[in-house]
């Protein structure tokens, strides 16, 4: 670093430290309103706080490090070398659930709509517990219905979670399991 660099950091850093000295002016609260006295040293541990937090939801995770979490919740991955870029990327396996018409269909108007709702409040819940990264229905009336992308370590996990979906439960569905690779952290185009 140059001395002119070195002198501007000095002072930045001089006058914030003086300027965190000196009094704030106080701003007339609300008509109700409460207000709580502030000290600079509060006003100081809130904003090294803040610069902590920033620092660190700027620095990504290495491959390593997420490879070494992958492993160690057990799931299987490994390395796929790009022949055209050379580039190397992170191979994870995840568990494609077939969705599938079931043996029993017979439920009336109501009792489907009933079992869609609690079909979709399943499907939400997955996704909001990270369990699920992907699902949706087939656009054609045939007797595949729809897929469900679970991103969990083991088959047996994928199971239990697919053939607890209230529709599956009902027979109106019925789940067929598939283990399907992908790139880690690649988006849908």
């Amino acid at each position: 670093m140059d001395i002119m660099k070195k002198s501007a950091l000095v002072l930045l850093l001089i006058s914030f430290f003086f300027g965190c000295k000196q009094e704030s002016k106080t701003m007339l609260p609300d008509k109700g309103e409460t207000v709580k006295a502030v000290s600079n040293e509060e006003v100081k541990d809130s904003m090294v706080a803040q610069s902590k937090n920033v620092i660190e939801k700027a620095v990504p995770k290495t491959i390593k490090q997420i490879k070494e979490e992958l492993n160690a919740k057990g799931y299987k991955i490994f390395d796929y070398v790009d022949e055209e870029t050379k580039d190397t990327v992170l191979m994870q396996q995840y568990f494609m659930a077939f969705l599938k018409k079931g043996p029993i269909r017979g439920q009336n108007e109501e009792e489907a709509a009933e079992l869609q709702k609690l079909h979709m409040a399943h499907l939400k819940k997955m996704y909001a517990l990270g369990y699920a990264d992907i699902s949706g229905p087939f656009g054609d009336d045939g007797n595949m219905r729809g897929i469900t992308i679970y991103n969990v370590p083991t088959l047996k996990m994928a199971d239990s979670l697919a053939n607890s979906d209230p529709m599956v439960i009902a027979g109106r569905l019925e789940i067929e399991i598939h283990p399907w690779w992908a790139g880690k952290g690649f988006p849908l185009r």
